[in-house]
């Protein structure tokens, strides 16, 4: 089974009424091959079809509108926004400290050692 990913959106949102399309890729970054994108499709013929596909298949689709973009201006707009988006969530991983420090760690394990003020039975608490 894969995964279909889309927007939560509420009932009376203007983006139900565009086209929408599905981009199929690989689930896992082992694979390695070009996403194909579908459509346009109305937006419940779209998730039927992802949700049918990624039933039998190891596969990642993502089912989102197609907004349209008329100008050269909109289409750059685009572009800008989705750079800008991709940066900000760069930042905010490279900022993560999801595990510590390692090094630090290791000196506190190495300090409580040769003190004798704790035996290494458990997990340090975190460092702060």
């Amino acid at each position: 089974m894969g995964a279909l990913v889309t927007l939560d959106l509420p009932s009376d949102s203007p983006m139900l009424d565009l086209p929408w399309v599905i981009t199929f890729g690989p689930l896992d970054d082992a694979d390695d091959w070009e996403p194909v994108v579908c459509g346009p499709y109305e937006r419940a013929h779209a998730l039927a079809l992802a949700e049918a596909v990624v039933a039998d298949e190891q596969l990642m689709a993502v089912v989102e509108p197609l907004v349209p973009a008329v100008s050269v201006e909109q289409i750059r707009g685009e572009i800008v926004a989705a750079q800008l988006a991709a940066a900000d969530e760069t930042v905010r991983v490279d900022q993560a400290d999801l595990y510590g420090d390692y090094e630090d760690t290791v000196d506190e394990e190495e300090d409580l050692a040769a003190t004798g003020q704790a035996e290494l039975t458990g997990p340090l608490p975190a460092p702060t």
